[in-house]
């Protein structure tokens, strides 16, 4: 865990990002996790001086898919290699026109509808509520922005993330209905992920990686997975290159999140101390242990 003040960033790769060039100081480790093992070992290294650690989601070779993902381990492990912040980046599909194949969005909103998948570290020993009303850190979308316009990447600042269970793609009713309620992209993993790192008190940011219209847009051909592997590869290149002019813009001492992200546990914990089960409490060591210690 991070008790030097260092900022630590956290990569989290998606679809087509299973390695991050530009890395100085490359080593990949296993990190072992009370909640069982992480989609793969952690790679560790340095942009600029500053400390990442990279976590293909869907493991090298990409052998997990959205629901098999163990989303508790992935986040507890980068806590553990000293993290303090989490970049995600995610392939989804658009539920709008003018967001294209190839565009980027910062979203700032999540509808969560997965429903196969643990999506808490607290529950029976230990209760705890935080709060998820901004689940995005501000100063990471500040920072994405000003590096991808700074890039030339075709981008779009604000929108929502419909997280669906899957692994099957959406019915041509389901991506209407979600057209209807707002929503920018839809993908399948970056939920319970930002409330996990919301739990773990990690300022949290996506960036959302447009390789097709879904299947509103009757104009486009069906989605199938031909059709998004031919995007994902130049989506991989702009987003290896956005990580390489975004660290150093997050570079030096590590100061006190102004939306509060590092300390969302603060009053979350409603579980007396004394009720408290000692080996969830055990489990908890690196998502909780600053609250905790304080018990």
């Amino acid at each position: 865990m991070n008790h030097a003040g260092e900022t630590v960033i956290g990569i989290i790769g998606g679809s087509g990002l299973y390695d991050i060039e530009g890395l100085h100081e490359k080593s990949w480790q296993r990190i072992h996790s009370p909640w069982g093992e992480a989609s793969d070992e952690l790679l560790f290294g340095r942009i600029g001086g500053v400390r990442c650690v990279f976590l293909p989601r869907h493991g090298r070779g990409h052998r997990l898919s959205p629901t098999h993902l163990n989303y508790r381990a992935n986040i507890d492990v980068l806590k553990r290699a000293g993290c303090t912040d989490i970049i995600s980046l995610s392939a989804v599909g658009s539920l709008k026109e003018e967001l294209h194949p190839g565009h980027f969005v910062i979203v700032d909103q999540f509808i969560d509808r997965s429903f196969a998948r643990e999506k808490s570290f607290f529950g029976k020993g230990c209760v705890a509520h935080v709060a998820m009303a901004d689940p995005v850190c501000p100063r990471l979308g500040d920072a994405l922005e000003q590096a991808a316009r700074g890039l030339g990447l075709p981008l779009t600042r604000g929108g929502t993330y419909l997280v669906m269970e899957g692994p099957q793609f959406s019915t041509r009713a389901e991506s209407e209905l979600y057209r209807s309620w707002g929503c920018s992209v839809i993908g399948m993993t970056n939920m319970p992920e930002a409330k996990l790192a919301r739990e773990a008190e990690l300022c949290y940011a996506t960036v959302a990686m447009v390789t097709d219209y879904d299947v509103w847009h009757t104009e486009h051909a069906d989605v199938t997975v031909e059709a998004v592997l031919k995007v994902l590869a130049d989506n991989a290149a702009k987003a290896r290159a956005l990580i390489g002019a975004v660290v150093p813009l997050l570079a030096g001492k590590r100061e006190p999140c102004r939306a509060g992200c590092d300390r969302a546990l603060e009053t979350a914990i409603v579980t007396a101390p004394e009720r408290r089960d000692p080996r969830l409490m055990a489990r908890l060591d690196a998502v909780a242990g600053r609250v905790l210690a304080r018990a």
